[in-house]
């Protein structure tokens, strides 16, 4: 139902999948296989997998912290967008690539659910597309010494959200990865 036109398919993105950003998250294990389940039933369902990767003063491009995590590998066939900023679309080539595979419907995953995935869904949105946040496959760190809260109530209080937001021709869901089938998206 994108207000994009000719746009009805789907792509999945991994956004920020790194060491780096994910060393310290909370659950992990559970999340990066979660992806890994997810990238492997989009390449079945030939639904294009689009790898986001950030960079910056911190997260410094060729660093082991900069390199996704080892249980996820990409295929020299599926698009790598670098990225600064936390919205995937800023300053990317992310909008081109989604158009070029006629994509109105996003399917999101990764990290961190705070930063860079809140900035993701909420980017795609008001550029038009359909989101689907995967409630099991994002996550973030603990930043509670920062005046946070705890990372469970972060990824539960963005799944909570999310599911009710509205906009004029376009959907926002969150779904488990045991319910996307991306055969029937």
């Amino acid at each position: 139902m994108t207000t994009l036109p000719d746009r009805p398919h789907t792509a999945l993105l991994v956004v920020d999948v790194q060491n780096g950003v994910v060393g310290e998250a909370i659950h992990r294990d559970e999340v990066v296989a979660n992806i890994a389940a997810l990238v492997d039933r989009a390449r079945a369902a030939r639904v294009p997998v689009i790898w986001i990767q950030h960079s910056s003063d911190d997260l410094v491009t060729g660093t082991e912290a900069w390199q996704y995590v080892p249980e996820l590998t990409r295929t020299d066939d599926e698009p790598l967008v670098h990225k600064r900023y936390g919205d995937s679309f800023e300053d990317t080539p992310l909008e081109e690539l989604l158009a070029a595979a006629g994509a109105g419907h996003l399917v999101v995953t990764g990290a961190e659910t705070d930063a860079c995935i809140r900035s993701t869904i909420h980017g795609g949105f008001v550029r038009g597309y359909d989101i689907t946040l995967v409630a099991d496959a994002h996550t973030t760190f603990d930043k509670t010494p920062w005046g946070a809260p705890k990372p469970d109530d972060v990824i539960a209080h963005t799944n909570l959200y999310w599911q009710y937001q509205q906009a004029p021709g376009r959907t926002a869901a969150v779904r488990p990865t045991a319910d996307l089938d991306f055969m029937s998206t």
